[in-house]
């Protein structure tokens, strides 16, 4: 199953599509943001979540890195919204936990795919650095910010060990469970067929609007 995303501004277009069937070993060279850092993190969620993905931005004048991100992860999380609801008819659980370390990093990640936007990211007083490999951290965060945004989900994130200003590690062990915890999450329960994450089931509204 593929899904794929296009985000149109007057600033940016950005298309997402995120693939579940056999690996594709060209997988790395899909993923164009023009940021070597960002594509690395986004090359770690592909290998934990066992998902294919790729990743295409044009801006319309200034590339603007904070931008970039940010958008990203509003056409990534619709993109995952998508699969997720669509993997839902066969069971996923749509709820998904990991643990993910590189040598002396550990990051936990927890997922849940409610219709509820909520970002929790902790770094448990690990001194994390401005930038790494010349990405800000804070475009790293403003793509997790846009992911809960355009998935309507909620995401808990804790950085529970890592060297201070060690940031290549610190940021990797976080995408590796984040990957890890889309995988999770996505799993297929037969039990769960046609079911939401939450006993509360699917969110419906029903809105009239008079003049």
């Amino acid at each position: 199953m593929k899904v794929t995303v296009e985000r149109k501004t007057r600033e940016s277009f950005i298309k997402v599509y995120l693939e579940d069937g056999p690996r594709d070993l060209e997988c790395k060279y899909k993923l164009k943001t023009s940021l070597t850092f960002f594509n690395h993190m986004l090359e770690q969620i592909a290998w934990r979540s066992e998902l294919n993905i790729g990743v295409e931005v044009e801006m319309d004048h200034f590339f603007l890195n904070h931008l970039v991100c940010e958008d990203v992860g509003l056409a990534f999380g619709r993109a995952f919204r998508e699969l997720m609801e669509k993997k839902q008819e066969a069971g996923a659980k749509a709820y998904g936990f990991a643990l993910a370390t590189i040598d002396e990093a550990l990051a936990r990640v927890v997922l849940s795919c409610e219709s509820r936007a909520y970002l929790d990211l902790n770094f448990n007083n690990i001194l994390v650095p401005e930038s790494t490999e010349g990405l800000n951290s804070e475009d790293l965060v403003s793509f997790l910010e846009g992911f809960v945004q355009g998935a309507q989900a909620t995401l808990h994130i804790d950085l529970l060990k890592a060297r201070d200003n060690h940031g290549h590690h610190q940021w990797e062990s976080i995408f590796r469970a984040l990957g890890m915890a889309f995988r999770d999450a996505l799993e297929i329960r037969p039990w769960r067929q046609n079911m939401a994450a939450g006993v509360a089931g699917k969110i419906e509204f029903d809105v009239k609007i008079e003049e």
